[in-house]
Formats: C-alpha cells, sequence, structure tokens
C-alpha cells in the first residue's frame, strides 16, 4: 500500500543531466520514467513539475546581464522542454502523461487550470505542470509548492541530489549530519537552504509537509511511497 494518495514530485532540472555537463541525459530520464511508473502502478495519484536549470536558470541569466524578467522567462520555457522530455519518457513506458503550462503555448501544452490536473489525474494519467507559476521572480520551488497545494496533494516529494537535508552543505562539511525529520519553523530559523524562502513559507502556510530525498538512486522513490524512513520529512 502506497503511503499517499496524491502527491507533487518535484524534480531538479540539473539532476536530468545525468553524467552529461547540459541538457538531458536519456539514461537519467528513462530511470525517472521507471521509477515514476512504479508508483504510479501502486495507485498513487501523481502530479510533478521539473525545473530547468540543465538548459536555463534565469537567476543565474540576471547575474551575467540579461534582464531579469527574460531571464526568468527563458527559464520558464526550459522547464517546457524538460516536461516535453519526461512526458515522452512516461508515455513509452506505457503511462498517459499530460503536460500542462502556465503560460498559453497550445498545441505544446494545455493551460493549467486544477480542476483541469485533478480531474486527469484521477483518470490516472500522470500530469506534468511546467512554466512555473507563469510569473518571474519566482523559483520552480515556489511553483511547486503552489501546485501541490493547489491540487491537494498530501505530500511534496523534493528528489535531489542529496538524501535529505542536513546540518551543513554535506559535500562542503564532512561533520554535517542528516535530520531524520525537522520543522518549518527551524529550516526557517537556521536558514537551511530547503527551498526558497517564499516556498518554504507557502508550505508552512498551508500545511503541506516535504519529503526532501535522492531521486537519482532508483528504487528511493518507491520506498518513500512505501512508508520506509529515507530522506528527510520537513513538517510544522
Amino acid at each position: 500500500m502506497a503511503k499517499f494518495k496524491r502527491i507533487l514530485l518535484k524534480l531538479s532540472g540539473e539532476s536530468l543531466m545525468g553524467e552529461k555537463k547540459y541538457g538531458i541525459d536519456e539514461k537519467r530520464l528513462g530511470e525517472y520514467a521507471q521509477q515514476i511508473k512504479e508508483i504510479h502502478d501502486m495507485g498513487v495519484q501523481i502530479g510533478i513539475v521539473i525545473g530547468g536549470g540543465n538548459i536555463f536558470r534565469g537567476l543565474t541569466g540576471a547575474g551575467k546581464g540579461f534582464d531579469r524578467v527574460k531571464g526568468d522567462q527563458m527559464g520558464m520555457l526550459a522547464t517546457v522542454i524538460n516536461s516535453l522530455g519526461l512526458s515522452s519518457a512516461l508515455v513509452a513506458a506505457g503511462i498517459k502523461a499530460r503536460v500542462l503550462t502556465a503560460i498559453r503555448m497550445e498545441p505544446i501544452g494545455e493551460f493549467y487550470t486544477k480542476w483541469k490536473a485533478i480531474e486527469a489525474m484521477e483518470n490516472g494519467e500522470v500530469v506534468i505542470m511546467s512554466a512555473g507559476t507563469g510569473n518571474p521572480f519566482f523559483t520552480t520551488d515556489t511553483g511547486s509548492s503552489l501546485r501541490g497545494i493547489e491540487i491537494e496533494a498530501d505530500v511534496m516529494l523534493k528528489g535531489t541530489r542529496v538524501d535529505g537535508i542536513y546540518t551543513a552543505d554535506p559535500e562542503k562539511d564532512p561533520t554535517a549530519t542528516k535530520f531524520d525529520e525537522i520543522t518549518y519553523d527551524e529550516v526557517l530559523a537556521r536558514g537551511l537552504k530547503v527551498m526558497d524562502l517564499t516556498a518554504t513559507c507557502m508550505c508552512k502556510e498551508n500545511n503541506l509537509p516535504i519529503i526532501v530525498f535522492d531521486m537519482d538512486t532508483v528504487g528511493n522513490l518507491k520506498k518513500v511511497m512505501s512508508g520506509e524512513n529515507i530522506g528527510t520529512m520537513v513538517h510544522n
């Protein structure tokens, strides 16, 4: 039995690079599709938001002289490219997938509404919600928080390259220790970079728990959904 009935899965754009330095690694994309298929077969309703950092990141672009609004719009389009790639991999794995966009761009994807997303999930489709919130100055973390709250998800699963939340960056500080669970207040008080501040506050105010876990290890997504204690749970 799955621990949660409806989830919002947040995937990192950078993770899609796999062994590459840019773009989409087909092997990694296939692994993600298979992991999503495993939990779909458990009867879980799945909404997905994916970043665009493997192609373009608006904030980085702004630091290099791009207009911030145009840079963020480029980042939104990068998330659409990743969403199309993931939907293609899911369909190849035998799962119906639908791409919804926060900006009108038919026929690439349908314009997002909460009710369209929920109806599709209830019909067994995996719904990939792209183009962030459709607004500049908001990250895909905020986009995933907003969508998770809108679709009334039981939990947000934040798939990253690390296996949870630590007291410090484990890649830089070998003494960093991992939390099994932590409250939103403590995340904010410690200044931990789980997500950006807007996204964290939205989840706290709307009581949406987050599980941060390592998505790049094949099989971990199913372990989380089966209730195994991997990653870090963030809650009120």
